[in-house]
């Protein structure tokens, strides 16, 4: 058995996970957590077809500018795809001041978090588009 937090919202109910032979068998609320209780909502109490679900995607999925069709690339080759273009539109988009005004920012993209994430994560995304210079940087999860 391992502890975990459902994905589903903010509130951060706490999961027992049961696993045999690599496989989830079964999820419950964890009566030792403080949150929760040992609830979980209808959302939560199903959470288990999140991971055992055969339709659930388990590859990088990618429709290029233009295309119809779906094809599967490396996660390596995603992530430098991803790299390459932030970086592209930061420097494209870059503002270091205007007259006297010192700005070093861009408003090429922004950053959306949500409430499946936690704190720690929230956190370090924050830090990671303030360090490129984004000024727009929102979370939905505001508890």
């Amino acid at each position: 058995m391992a502890r975990s937090v459902c994905p589903y919202c903010a509130v951060g109910c706490g999961q027992r996970v049961y696993v045999k032979d690599e496989q989830v068998i079964q999820i419950e609320g964890d009566p030792d957590s403080p949150v929760s209780r040992g609830r979980l909502c209808p959302k939560g109490a199903a959470s288990k077809n999140l991971v055992t679900t055969p339709l659930r995607q388990t590859k990088v999925r990618y429709r290029r500018p233009g295309g119809a069709d779906w094809e599967d690339l490396d996660l390596d080759e995603a992530m430098e795809m991803i790299a390459d273009r932030v970086l592209a539109t930061r420097e494209a988009t870059w503002q270091d001041r205007d007259g006297d005004k010192l700005y070093r920012r861009t408003l090429g993209f922004a950053s959306l978090g949500g409430a499946t994430l936690d704190d720690e994560e929230n956190y370090l995304i924050k830090k990671l588009f303030t360090a490129l210079g984004a000024i727009q940087i929102e979370n939905q999860a505001r508890i």
